[in-house]
């Protein structure tokens, strides 16, 4: 890699950026659930400088209002993960307060107020009943004081009263009433499935009482997975099925299913919040929807059994929605953050109402990704997005850049493409970065997303593994500076790696799974059983636990590594990090540890984000016998030589 005579030349790596830590601490607005009521547009939008809060924005004419004051947050904690927190339709807001998971109501833009009792309830995934004047919803139910709450439909009263409709399956979500108001569909699963592997459709008759009629199974089981159910303005009910191998669009017309448009390709995501969309209907019925092809998002009509694009400038599209001659999204693209757009299906115009970042760096700094696809393990084909180093005023000196590797969370998920300051920190300092989508990641098929099944700390080490191999085998990084980092999940995915392979030289941990008998023992009800899918069933696991997880494999750890690690970690605690800081220490290895006072699972103040990143770039810097550059503070790294 020569320099350019118009660049100064420096060491990849050490080069000077503009995309400071502090910049990324600063980071992106986080917007979500943009939804149409009429000509109104409303999103979520979390606010920093408030600690998180997420309130609910309108724009009407122009002109963008907040419409949940402080202290509201609104913010729904069903399932833990939440999502489908809020819900306008006939000039009403209905929403989820995360402080007392109570559903208040905003009404003529007049102040929030209280619907629901206060109690031991979550509410999510709302949907508006106008026959019976009242909202339907999933409920879950934590009465029982157990790490396994109850969970229904329920309907909401405007006044307060709250009565069950459907019960006795795990899990609920998805109510969707009929335009004519004499149905209701909504889905189910039970464990030890999660959503991405079975659930069932369900449509009951709404009684003159309120009360539903026997539920009809309309598809699904516990080998495919449903999302999405919708009704067309002409009351033909529509989802998506993963029958064929891949998430498609179906719907169900006199009593028999048809298939709308097979296509290797998918029209939904993985069920981890509430309130996904990917497809709507536009004026007249027409279906305007969004899928992913080989990793990147598209925009189209239906018609006809085919597809026809709508032009925009996004890689990536979710939470779409439509109403009449309008579709809003979130959008984001390699030069774009993640933003709220509205596209005008007559003129093809689009407006962004939001943005997640307003101000960005300059062209010149931010890496556009190459799509790579390479073998792996098992004669499989993985993929993943490659950056390479980019900077405006540095080149390289000569040498390879050095390569970091990052495995997503999950691990049923998926990288995306969308820019994002944190990556592109690396890569104006000379690093490159593989971002992989792993077996086991979704946007490729039932049969991808399910190569993890029973292989989780195999499959994706692999593909991390073999991702790193294949860029270093083509000249674009240095072999000898290839690092692996990973949070979470992710941070299981680092740890395998460099305990039972040799390709990376050194890797970093955040808040990483080293214990999946510890994960399972502090897991909340919605993945109280994923382990079973990912690694095996109960009764069989115990012997695969001790064999995949780090923490018994502590003498094979020979690659110098750094922790972070937040102390009020609830999902992974500290003590996991800490015990194989310990053994790095006694194995004479270089390791580094981070403990964060006030920080859980996930880092949110912008202190932690700025000391983690600043302390990641030094610890490699000095493994990798270079000269850390600018001011960045020093972190004590035990067993280096000098």
């Amino acid at each position: 890699m020569p320099a350019s005579p118009s660049k100064n030349a420096a060491p990849c790596g050490t080069w000077p950026s503009p995309i400071s830590a502090a910049a990324v601490a600063a980071g992106s607005i986080p917007l979500s659930m943009p939804l149409l009521d009429g000509t109104d547009v409303y999103w979520l939008a979390g606010l920093p400088a408030e600690a998180g809060r997420t309130t609910v924005m309108r724009r009407r004419g122009g002109k963008v209002k907040a419409m949940t004051p402080a202290p509201f947050n609104a913010r729904s904690r069903v399932h833990e993960y939440g999502g489908g927190a809020f819900l306008a339709a006939h000039g009403a807001l209905y929403f989820s307060h995360f402080a007392d998971n109570r559903v208040y109501v905003v009404k003529w833009d007049g102040e929030p107020e209280p619907v629901t009792p206060a109690g031991p309830y979550r509410y999510a995934d709302f949907a508006l009943d106008l026959g019976q004047g009242r909202l339907i919803a999933v409920r879950e139910d934590h009465t029982n004081g157990s790490a396994q709450p109850v969970n229904t439909i329920c309907s909401v009263g405007l006044d307060g009263t709250v009565t069950v409709l459907a019960s006795g399956h795990d899990f609920y979500s998805a109510p969707r009433v009929s335009p004519d108001g004499s149905a209701l569909a909504f889905m189910s699963w039970d464990h030890p499935r999660m959503p991405w592997q079975g659930t069932q459709l369900w449509v009951a008759d709404l009684q003159g009482d309120g009360t539903l009629g026997t539920p009809r199974l309309v598809a699904g089981g516990p080998d495919e997975a449903i999302c999405q159910p919708e009704w067309s303005p002409a009351g033909e009910l529509h989802f998506v099925s993963d029958r064929s191998g891949w998430w498609n669009l179906y719907a169900q017309r006199a009593g028999s299913i048809h298939a709308l448009c097979p296509r290797e390709a998918e029209f939904a995501t993985p069920h981890w919040s509430f309130a996904n969309s990917m497809y709507g209907f536009a004026a007249g019925g027409e279906i305007i929807c969004t899928y992913i092809d080989n990793g990147t998002s598209r925009l189209a009509r239906l018609a006809g059994g085919e597809l026809h694009d709508i032009a925009n400038p996004y890689q990536e599209i979710r939470e779409l929605r439509v109403q009449g001659s309008c579709a809003v999204l979130l959008g984001g693209a390699p030069t774009i953050a993640l933003e709220v757009a509205c596209i005008d299906l007559a003129t093809g115009g689009r407006e962004v109402l939001a943005r997640s970042i307003e101000q960005l760096p300059a062209q010149g700094y931010l890496s556009v990704p190459d799509t790579v696809s390479f073998p792996t393990s098992g004669g499989r084909t993985a993929h993943a997005f490659f950056y390479p180093p980019t900077n405006a005023d540095v080149s390289a000196d000569g040498s390879q850049p050095p390569l970091m590797v990052i495995g997503h969370g999950g691990p049923t998920g998926m990288a995306s493409s969308t820019l994002k300051l944190a990556t592109q920190f690396w890569t104006s300092r000379g690093f490159a970065v593989l971002d992989v989508n792993y077996g086991g990641s979704s946007g490729f098929g039932r049969a991808y997303r399910d190569a993890l099944r029973g292989q989780w700390g195999v499959i994706d080490v692999d593909d991390c593994v073999a991702g790193a191999r294949y860029v270093a085998e083509r000249g674009l990084v240095d072999p000898d500076k290839m690092v692996i980092r990973g949070g979470s999940a992710g941070g299981l995915t680092v740890l395998c790696a460099l305990a039972f392979h040799d390709v990376f030289k050194a890797g970093a941990s955040y808040y990483g799974v080293s214990d999946l008998q510890g994960l399972d023992d502090d897991s909340h009800k919605f993945e109280s059983h994923y382990n079973e899918y990912l690694i095996a069933p109960k009764p069989q696991a115990a012997a695969l636990y001790r064999e995949r997880s780090p923490i018994h494999h502590t003498g094979r750890l020979k690659r110098p590594m750094i922790f972070f690690q937040g102390l009020d970690d609830k999902v992974v605690p500290p003590q996991q990090s800490e015990i194989m800081v310990e053994a790095l220490k006694n194995n004479g290895v270089p390791v580094a540890y981070m403990p964060l006072e006030g920080e859980g699972h996930g880092f949110r103040k912008s202190d932690s984000i700025v000391r983690t990143l600043e302390a990641e770039l030094y610890f490699y810097l000095r493994i990798f016998g270079m000269a850390p550059a600018g001011d960045a503070p020093p972190v004590t790294i035990e067993n280096l030589p000098a």
